[in-house]
């Protein structure tokens, strides 16, 4: 509050969003909306009177400026130009749903929203299926449904998984279970696909080095066939999981 009403303009998401807060605890500051269709056009003018020796108070509809919402051409733009950027600790949705998922939080990968199309989502988590961290993902409820759906088949239904609903809100919910479980819940109880979503994934428990022969195997493979054909193959002949042997195909590939 003491920082909104001393700076001399407030760049929000979404005036109308903040605007009511903003009157609530009467604050006179003028505000200016910057969001993700005109961030980058507003870059020079905010710098300018940043420079000129004006404050700016950057903030989101909610949560935490730049953590999947718009700021970062800004933020990025001032430290360039040696103008001081100073954060002011808030809440954060990702932080949040690990301090309560259960989860291991020692090592976590934070992804943001996944992909939006079918192909395009399950290709980005077919590249994380290796992954041994948790993985945090953000999901609205237009595509909670499906993109659960894909994580199951991706990452295989038994993984461990929480779903956090709503975070601090009136209708929160954090459910544990496995990605196969979560899909059934949603598919049984309409209202658990309402609101903004947290999802958190188990990484993949490490595994034990690859025998010689399966890995001359997938080698051999891998460089006359596609590699999810080689890590089909490969699967096929050697006994071992077909995601596995296609994530080492591909990393190779990256070298």
């Amino acid at each position: 509050m003491e920082v909104l009403a001393a700076v001399d303009l407030i760049a929000a998401e979404d005036t109308r969003h903040s605007r009511p807060l903003i009157r609530h605890l009467g604050i006179e500051t003028p505000m200016l909306a910057m969001h993700e269709h005109n961030e980058r056009q507003l870059v020079d003018k905010l710098t300018s009177r940043l420079r000129a020796g004006e404050s700016l108070a950057l903030i989101s509809d909610a949560g935490t400026p730049l953590i999947s919402d718009p700021g970062f051409p800004l933020v990025r733009e001032c430290h360039r130009q040696g103008i001081q950027v100073c954060p002011i600790p808030g809440p954060n949705a990702a932080i949040c749903a690990l301090s309560a998922a259960g989860l291991p939080t020692d090592r976590f990968r934070f992804e943001g929203f996944p992909a939006r199309t079918p192909s395009a989502r399950r290709e980005q988590l077919e590249g994380l299926c290796g992954e041994t961290a948790t993985l945090v993902f953000y999901e609205s409820s237009h595509r909670i449904t499906a993109c659960l759906a894909d994580m199951a088949q991706v990452f295989e239904p038994k993984r461990p998984a929480v779903l956090a609903r709503e975070l601090t809100k009136l209708h929160e919910t954090i459910i544990s279970a496995t990605l196969g479980a979560l899909c059934d819940k949603l598919a049984l109880e309409p209202l658990q696909r309402k609101g903004e979503f947290v999802i958190l994934v188990a990484g993949r428990e490490k595994q034990p080095q690859l025998a010689a022969e399966t890995e001359r195997i997938l080698r051999l493979l891998a460089a006359e066939l596609p590699l999810k054909q080689a890590a089909l193959l490969a699967s096929r002949i050697t006994g071992e999981k077909k995601n596995r042997l296609y994530q080492l195909a591909l990393a190779w590939q990256r070298g």
